[in-house]
Protein backbone atom coordinates (compact mmCIF):
# COMPACT_ATOMS: atom_id res chain seq x y z
CA UNK A 1 0.00 0.00 0.00
CA UNK A 2 1.26 3.40 -0.72
CA UNK A 3 2.07 5.72 1.71
CA UNK A 4 0.44 9.50 1.68
CA UNK A 5 3.49 11.00 0.02
CA UNK A 6 3.55 7.93 -2.49
CA UNK A 7 0.53 8.83 -3.45
CA UNK A 8 0.79 12.35 -4.04
CA UNK A 9 3.59 12.36 -6.00
CA UNK A 10 1.85 9.43 -8.25
CA UNK A 11 -0.93 11.79 -8.39
CA UNK A 12 1.38 14.43 -9.81
CA UNK A 13 2.87 12.43 -12.14
CA UNK A 14 -0.31 10.79 -13.28
CA UNK A 15 -1.28 14.41 -13.71
CA UNK A 16 1.39 16.02 -15.35
CA UNK A 17 2.57 13.20 -17.66
CA UNK A 18 0.16 14.25 -20.38
CA UNK A 19 1.03 18.09 -19.88
CA UNK A 20 4.40 17.02 -20.70
CA UNK A 21 4.01 14.92 -23.75
CA UNK A 22 1.81 17.77 -25.34
CA UNK A 23 3.76 20.78 -24.49
CA UNK A 24 6.99 19.35 -23.84
CA UNK A 25 9.95 19.72 -21.18
CA UNK A 26 10.78 23.75 -22.00
CA UNK A 27 6.64 24.37 -22.68
CA UNK A 28 5.52 22.79 -19.15
CA UNK A 29 5.52 25.57 -16.34
CA UNK A 30 5.56 25.16 -12.77
CA UNK A 31 1.85 26.89 -13.22
CA UNK A 32 0.73 24.21 -15.98
CA UNK A 33 1.93 21.68 -13.08
CA UNK A 34 0.01 23.44 -10.42
CA UNK A 35 -3.36 23.65 -12.36
CA UNK A 36 -3.46 20.26 -13.54
CA UNK A 37 -2.64 18.98 -9.84
CA UNK A 38 -4.52 21.75 -7.89
CA UNK A 39 -1.08 21.97 -5.43
CA UNK A 40 0.31 24.76 -4.65
CA UNK A 41 4.52 24.98 -5.87
CA UNK A 42 5.35 23.93 -2.63
CA UNK A 43 3.34 20.68 -2.06
CA UNK A 44 5.06 19.73 -5.88
CA UNK A 45 8.60 20.87 -4.76
CA UNK A 46 8.18 18.94 -1.62
CA UNK A 47 7.37 15.55 -3.59
CA UNK A 48 10.50 16.33 -6.42
CA UNK A 49 13.37 18.17 -5.87
CA UNK A 50 12.69 20.29 -9.08
CA UNK A 51 11.13 20.70 -12.31
CA UNK A 52 13.64 17.70 -14.12
CA UNK A 53 12.46 15.39 -11.73
CA UNK A 54 8.96 15.85 -12.95
CA UNK A 55 9.84 15.66 -15.93
CA UNK A 56 11.80 12.35 -15.53
CA UNK A 57 9.07 10.88 -13.67
CA UNK A 58 6.49 12.27 -16.55
CA UNK A 59 8.59 11.07 -18.96
CA UNK A 60 9.06 7.55 -17.49
CA UNK A 61 5.18 7.13 -16.74
CA UNK A 62 3.96 8.08 -20.53
CA UNK A 63 6.58 5.64 -21.85
CA UNK A 64 5.89 2.41 -18.97
CA UNK A 65 1.93 3.23 -20.19
CA UNK A 66 2.92 2.74 -23.68
CA UNK A 67 5.24 -0.28 -23.33
CA UNK A 68 2.57 -2.25 -21.31
CA UNK A 69 -0.17 -1.47 -24.14
CA UNK A 70 2.23 -3.01 -27.00
CA UNK A 71 3.55 -5.85 -24.58
CA UNK A 72 -0.30 -7.04 -24.23
CA UNK A 73 -1.32 -6.84 -27.78
CA UNK A 74 2.16 -8.41 -28.51
CA UNK A 75 2.42 -11.34 -25.92
CA UNK A 76 -1.46 -12.22 -27.30
CA UNK A 77 -0.18 -12.58 -31.10
CA UNK A 78 2.28 -16.23 -30.86
CA UNK A 79 3.42 -15.35 -34.82
CA UNK A 80 6.25 -13.23 -34.60
CA UNK A 81 5.37 -11.44 -38.26
CA UNK A 82 2.20 -10.03 -36.50
CA UNK A 83 3.72 -9.26 -33.17
CA UNK A 84 6.45 -7.00 -35.10
CA UNK A 85 2.94 -5.74 -36.99
CA UNK A 86 1.75 -4.39 -33.63
CA UNK A 87 4.40 -1.66 -33.29
CA UNK A 88 2.96 -0.66 -37.06
CA UNK A 89 -0.47 -0.67 -35.70
CA UNK A 90 -0.54 1.06 -32.45
CA UNK A 91 1.27 3.70 -34.29
CA UNK A 92 -0.35 4.02 -37.14
CA UNK A 93 -3.15 4.88 -35.16
CA UNK A 94 -1.31 6.96 -32.35
CA UNK A 95 -3.75 9.37 -32.13
CA UNK A 96 -6.16 7.23 -30.90
CA UNK A 97 -4.42 5.80 -27.65
CA UNK A 98 -4.80 7.94 -24.75
CA UNK A 99 -0.67 8.13 -24.05
CA UNK A 100 0.16 8.46 -28.33
CA UNK A 101 -2.24 11.28 -28.48
CA UNK A 102 0.26 14.49 -28.49
CA UNK A 103 2.88 11.88 -30.38
CA UNK A 104 5.26 9.75 -29.05
CA UNK A 105 6.89 10.29 -25.32
CA UNK A 106 9.87 9.08 -26.68
CA UNK A 107 9.93 11.03 -29.86
CA UNK A 108 8.61 14.28 -27.74
CA UNK A 109 11.10 13.91 -25.15
CA UNK A 110 13.90 13.11 -28.06
CA UNK A 111 13.90 16.25 -29.80
CA UNK A 112 14.39 18.63 -26.46
CA UNK A 113 16.84 16.49 -24.55
CA UNK A 114 20.87 18.12 -24.94
CA UNK A 115 23.71 18.64 -22.86
CA UNK A 116 21.56 20.32 -20.32
CA UNK A 117 18.95 17.97 -19.54
CA UNK A 118 21.38 14.87 -19.13
CA UNK A 119 19.02 12.75 -16.73
CA UNK A 120 15.90 13.74 -19.16
CA UNK A 121 18.04 12.31 -22.12
CA UNK A 122 19.40 9.36 -20.42
CA UNK A 123 15.90 8.05 -19.78
CA UNK A 124 15.24 8.83 -23.08
CA UNK A 125 18.16 6.70 -24.58
CA UNK A 126 17.03 3.75 -22.23
CA UNK A 127 13.54 3.81 -23.61
CA UNK A 128 14.98 3.99 -26.87
CA UNK A 129 17.21 0.76 -25.75
CA UNK A 130 14.22 -0.80 -24.42
CA UNK A 131 12.08 -0.70 -27.35
CA UNK A 132 15.13 -1.77 -29.43
CA UNK A 133 15.64 -4.84 -27.62
CA UNK A 134 12.25 -6.11 -27.32
CA UNK A 135 12.08 -6.40 -31.24
CA UNK A 136 15.39 -7.95 -30.79
CA UNK A 137 13.96 -10.63 -29.11
CA UNK A 138 10.84 -11.07 -31.45
CA UNK A 139 13.23 -11.65 -34.14
CA UNK A 140 15.31 -13.73 -32.54
CA UNK A 141 12.48 -15.95 -30.79
CA UNK A 142 11.26 -15.94 -34.72
CA UNK A 143 14.14 -16.95 -36.06
CA UNK A 144 14.71 -19.93 -33.24
CA UNK A 145 11.20 -21.02 -33.81
CA UNK A 146 11.34 -21.36 -37.84
CA UNK A 147 9.05 -18.21 -38.43
CA UNK A 148 12.00 -15.61 -39.13
CA UNK A 149 14.94 -16.13 -41.76
CA UNK A 150 17.89 -16.78 -40.32
CA UNK A 151 19.84 -14.64 -41.47
CA UNK A 152 17.98 -11.41 -40.85
CA UNK A 153 20.09 -9.10 -38.36
CA UNK A 154 17.83 -8.63 -35.41
CA UNK A 155 19.93 -5.20 -33.97
CA UNK A 156 19.94 -3.89 -37.65
CA UNK A 157 15.96 -4.07 -38.56
CA UNK A 158 15.74 -3.09 -34.55
CA UNK A 159 16.91 0.26 -35.20
CA UNK A 160 15.39 0.40 -38.74
CA UNK A 161 11.95 -0.50 -37.38
CA UNK A 162 12.41 2.24 -34.52
CA UNK A 163 13.29 5.03 -37.11
CA UNK A 164 10.38 4.39 -39.69
CA UNK A 165 8.02 4.34 -36.83
CA UNK A 166 9.41 7.25 -34.85
CA UNK A 167 9.73 8.72 -38.21
CA UNK A 168 6.56 8.51 -39.48
CA UNK A 169 5.21 10.22 -36.65
CA UNK A 170 7.08 13.11 -36.81
CA UNK A 171 6.65 14.04 -40.15
CA UNK A 172 2.62 13.98 -39.86
CA UNK A 173 3.01 16.07 -36.45
CA UNK A 174 4.99 18.53 -38.86
CA UNK A 175 2.95 18.46 -42.01
CA UNK A 176 -0.25 17.52 -40.58
CA UNK A 177 -0.45 15.05 -43.67
CA UNK A 178 -1.45 11.31 -42.75
CA UNK A 179 -0.09 9.98 -46.04
CA UNK A 180 3.25 10.41 -44.47
CA UNK A 181 2.52 8.24 -41.75
CA UNK A 182 1.30 6.08 -43.91
CA UNK A 183 4.01 5.73 -46.22
CA UNK A 184 6.69 5.11 -43.73
CA UNK A 185 4.22 2.66 -41.72
CA UNK A 186 3.31 0.86 -45.48
CA UNK A 187 7.45 0.68 -45.76
CA UNK A 188 7.58 -0.85 -42.56
CA UNK A 189 5.21 -3.57 -43.11
CA UNK A 190 7.02 -4.57 -46.42
CA UNK A 191 10.07 -5.28 -44.57
CA UNK A 192 8.51 -7.25 -41.74
CA UNK A 193 6.80 -9.20 -44.59
CA UNK A 194 10.27 -9.86 -46.29
CA UNK A 195 11.68 -11.26 -42.82
CA UNK A 196 9.36 -14.52 -42.90
CA UNK A 197 10.76 -17.60 -44.04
Amino acid sequence: MLTKAEKTRQFIIEKTAPIFNRKGYAGTSLSDITEATGLTKGSIYGNFKNKDEVAIAAFNYNFDLLSEWIKEKRDNEPDPIKKLKIYINVFSNFTDNPVLRWGCPVLNSATEVDDTHVDLRENVVNAIRKWHDSIVKVINDGKKNGFIKPDVDASAFGWTLVALIEGGVMLVKVTGKINTLNAAMNHAENIIDELAI
